[in-house]
C-alpha cells in the first residue's frame, strides 16, 4: 500500500514539476508533445490534477530536455533543476590568477567566507603573512613604480581581512621555511635582513594571533600538496600559476578538506612547535649557518 502512496506521490509532483517548467520554458502543451513527440493528449493528462501517472523513461528524458531541467528534478529525485552538466558548470569555475599583489578574486573570495575558517597551502609565504620590504623584493621587478601604491593597497585588505572573523589554519611544506633562512630556492637573492626581519615577523604574528593564526610545517617528502585555499564550507580553490580552480560543490569542498586536515594530522610540527622553530631559524640566520641542516623538526630531535 505505502508503495502505491508513494508512486501517486511521486506522479503528483512530476505534474506539478512538469508544468512548472514548461511555465518557465513558456512552452504550450502543443509544442511541448511535438518536440518530444508524442500525442497533444499525452501531454494532457500528464498535466491533469486527478489520477496523475508517471510516463515511462524516454518520456521523461525527454521533456527534460526540451524544458532544460534534470529528469531526476522532473520525478523528485532532486530539488535542483538543474541539469548535472549545468550544476558541474556552476560547481567548477576556471578563473584567471594574475601575478600581481592585489588580486580582487581572492580578496572576493574573502569576503565571502568571513566568519569562517580558512586553511591555506600556499604556494610561497602568503602575503597576508610578509613584511613590506619583502613583498618589495617579490613584487617590485613586475609592478614597476606601482609596487607601492599596490602593497599599501594590499596592507590595507590585509588589515580587513584580519578583522574578518575568520580563524586562518596555514600548513607549509617545511623546505620553504628553510629555503627563507639559507636564502635558496625562491628566496636566492633575498637580502639576509630582510630573510631575518620576515622570520622574526612569522613569529611575532604568530605570538600575536594565536589561535585564530595556526601555522603548521609537513615534510613534502612525505606528503606533498598542491597550493590550495578552502573557504570554510563554501569553496575549494586550487591555485595552477596563471589561473585558479575553484569548486564549489560539498563533495570536492569535503574531500579537499580532508586533504587539508591530513597535513595538519601528519605534520612534522604543530602550530605549538612552531613559535620554538621559527626561533631556531632566527638564530641560524644570525649566525650565518645553514638550517636546513643545522636546525631540526621538533619531531626529528625528539626520536635521537
Amino acid at each position: 500500500m505505502q508503495d502505491i502512496l508513494d508512486k501517486r506521490d511521486r506522479a503528483e509532483l512530476f505534474r506539478l514539476r512538469l508544468a512548472e517548467a514548461m511555465g518557465e520554458a513558456r512552452q504550450t502543451q502543443s509544442g511541448l508533445a511535438r518536440a518530444v513527440a508524442v500525442d497533444r493528449s499525452t501531454i494532457s493528462q500528464l498535466l491533469k490534477a486527478q489520477d496523475a501517472r508517471l510516463p515511462n523513461a524516454q518520456v521523461v528524458a525527454e521533456c527534460a530536455r526540451v524544458l532544460g531541467v534534470s529528469a531526476d528534478w522532473l520525478l523528485g529525485l532532486t530539488d535542483r533543476p538543474e541539469r548535472a552538466a549545468d550544476i558541474m558548470a556552476s560547481a567548477l569555475t576556471f578563473t584567471e590568477a594574475p601575478r600581481a599583489l592585489i588580486d580582487e578574486q581572492i580578496f572576493a573570495w574573502h569576503q565571502e567566507a568571513a566568519g569562517y575558517k580558512i586553511r591555506h597551502v600556499p604556494a610561497f609565504l602568503p602575503d597576508m603573512l610578509k613584511t613590506r620590504p619583502m613583498l618589495e623584493w617579490e613584487y617590485t621587478p613586475h609592478l614597476g613604480r606601482t609596487a607601492a601604491q599596490a602593497i599599501g593597497a594590499s596592507e590595507d585588505r590585509l588589515n580587513w581581512m584580519r578583522r574578518a572573523g575568520s580563524d586562518y589554519e596555514i600548513a607549509l611544506p617545511l623546505y620553504e621555511l628553510y629555503s627563507l633562512a639559507d636564502g635558496t630556492g625562491y628566496y636566492f637573492d633575498l637580502p639576509r635582513d630582510t630573510r631575518r626581519a620576515q622570520l622574526v615577523h612569522l613569529l611575532e604574528l604568530h605570538d600575536q594571533l594565536y589561535p585564530s593564526l595556526r601555522l603548521h610545517a609537513f615534510d613534502a617528502r612525505k606528503l606533498f600538496s598542491a597550493p590550495v585555499t578552502i573557504f570554510g564550507p563554501l569553496l575549494a580553490v586550487i591555485y595552477l600559476g596563471r589561473n585558479y580552480l575553484a569548486f564549489r560543490d560539498r563533495e570536492r569542498v569535503q574531500a579537499i578538506t580532508a586533504h587539508f586536515d591530513g597535513l595538519v594530522r601528519e605534520a612534522e610540527m604543530s602550530s605549538r612547535d612552531i613559535p620554538e622553530f621559527l626561533r631556531m631559524l632566527v638564530n641560524s640566520v644570525d649566525e650565518d649557518r645553514p638550517a636546513s641542516t643545522s636546525v631540526q623538526p621538533l619531531s626529528a630531535r625528539a626520536d635521537h
